[in-house]
């Protein structure tokens, strides 16, 4: 069996684009003979954690990546049917820093580029693009694009940019095999030469959206129910006209029978990413305290400004044995700084006229939150 890896795979986590729920991928990629696959899903990461879980789980390497949306000029640029038709490019973590990057271009994608999708540019993608690996994408991606309107030269120059942006060796030309599609065969030709001219390597993918052939018309009511099309539109957006299913290595190893070095370098990108994600572990940012203090005193500090402005100079005994108590358990649990980024964005809300509960659930038992002005019930 041929060494291979799929690196540009949707699962449902594709909002109404993606038919494979997390276990049946990982279950067919074991049925096929493969130990590793990447998931890159459009613009998200939402099912990265339960993809990496279930991977390790099921003793198969998780690949975490993203099939991001590229911004035609910049992600700032928002006007009417600006990135019609949209741009891909696919992410694929290498490490730790690779993970981190990547997380922050689609929290940046969402809250700043977003415009009908969300996107990222080049500018921002060459600040975060240590640890990462690029793939050139499906003939949506800006070089395949470029190379089928015969603009050779800005393709090169585009291609040779992306290398540098991502280092060299960590950047490739993306190849698929879709016989309908008219413009894939010559993509993929063009693509090559472009290789051949500039040196970065190949690679190929079958742009997944559905596990086995037969599952492309239930995916395509899923494309159904996200574009809103008549089913009996010829030019509506459509899958079934081709095989994005998974394939199994011997049917790639195939159809890139030409091009043998693209199907090597899918393992060697895997070989590549080793992203490990400590998890059961609680990660809080850190609160700047005051010179001098611990988190655990600071907190002390403002439950005793509260305890005089909630019960007075003189507050009831009861209260400062609880108070005393619960400082105590604090600070063996250590969430002092929990408590602290808790009460310092409650409390800006509440400065800036913004609604905040009472509080709810077992903190609001607490008197720590209370005296903290997290809550407003006294317990």
């Amino acid at each position: 069996m041929p060494k291979f890896t799929h690196l540009h795979v949707h699962s449902h986590y594709s909002l109404l684009d993606g038919l494979p729920k997390i276990d049946e991928l990982l279950d067919y990629v074991k049925e096929l003979g493969m130990d590793s696959v990447a998931i890159t899903d459009h613009g998200v990461m939402y099912g990265a954690i339960e993809f990496y879980k279930k991977a390790k789980a099921k003793k198969i390497k998780p690949i975490i990546g993203c099939e991001v949306y590229t911004a035609f000029e910049k992600m700032t640029d928002k006007r009417p049917n600006i990135d019609a038709p949209r741009n891909h490019l696919i992410l694929l973590a290498k490490n730790q820093q690779g993970y981190k990057n990547l997380v922050k271009l689609v929290t940046i994608a969402h809250l700043e580029g977003y415009y009908y999708k969300p996107r990222i540019d080049d500018e921002v993608l060459e600040k975060y693009a240590e640890g990462l690996i690029g793939l050139s994408a499906c003939i949506q991606g800006k070089i395949p694009k470029l190379l089928l309107a015969n603009r050779t030269d800005e393709a090169e120059a585009l291609a040779k940019k992306y290398e540098s942006i991502f280092g060299k060796g960590n950047f490739y030309l993306e190849l698929q095999h879709h016989a309908n599609i008219p413009d894939q065969a010559r993509a993929n030709k063009k693509l090559a030469e472009l290789s051949q001219k500039t040196g970065i390597p190949l690679v190929c993918t079958n742009d997944i959206h559905y596990l086995r052939k037969d599952d492309s018309e239930a995916q395509d009511i899923l494309m159904l129910i996200n574009t809103g099309a008549d089913i009996n539109d010829p030019e509506r957006l459509s899958m079934t006209q081709d095989d994005f299913s998974m394939k199994s290595p011997e049917q790639m190893a195939e159809e890139f029978k030409d091009y043998p070095e693209a199907l090597e370098n899918t393992k060697k990108i895997a070989d590549a990413c080793n992203v490990e994600i400590e998890l059961g572990k609680t990660k809080l940012p850190v609160f700047p305290l005051p010179e001098g203090k611990t988190a655990e005193q600071f907190l002390e500090e403002l439950c005793q400004q509260g305890l005089k402005t909630r019960y007075g100079e003189n507050p009831d005994q009861k209260v400062t044995e609880r108070l005393k108590y619960e400082l105590s358990v604090i600070e063996k649990t250590g969430f002092a700084g929990y408590f602290l980024i808790v009460q310092d964005f409650v409390n800006w809300a509440k400065q800036n006229r913004i609604i905040v509960g009472p509080g709810r659930g077992s903190a609001g038992g607490s008197i720590v939150a209370y005296l903290t002005n997290i809550t407003n019930v006294d317990p």
